[in-house]
């Protein structure tokens, strides 16, 4: 389920960026919100997914509950995704 977590991980830090930086600003400055509408859905899946995985892998891995808010928290900064994969899922 790690590798599951992993993935999902990955997925939702690339799926977080392309709306923020890409699709976003698409939307406000070229008036076109069909970006956001189309990776809107598939990023809120793999958000779902990330939640509920690391609610399931936190006694796992042991994580306390320091390290298990980190990791939630992670997945509403840019970027916070690919720290845990690489601090904790290595």
């Amino acid at each position: 389920m790690k590798n599951s977590f992993r993935v999902v991980s990955i997925l939702e830090g690339l799926s977080y960026i392309i709306l923020l930086f890409i699709a976003v600003p698409i939307k406000y400055l070229g008036n076109d919100e069909s970006y956001v509408k189309m990776l809107g859905m598939p990023h809120g899946l793999l958000f779902v997914a990330y939640v509920i995985l690391a609610f399931l892998l936190k006694s796992d891995l042991n994580w306390n509950s320091k390290t298990f808010w980190m990791i939630l928290a992670a997945s509403v900064i840019p970027f916070g995704t690919f720290y845990i994969d690489k601090k904790y899922l290595r």
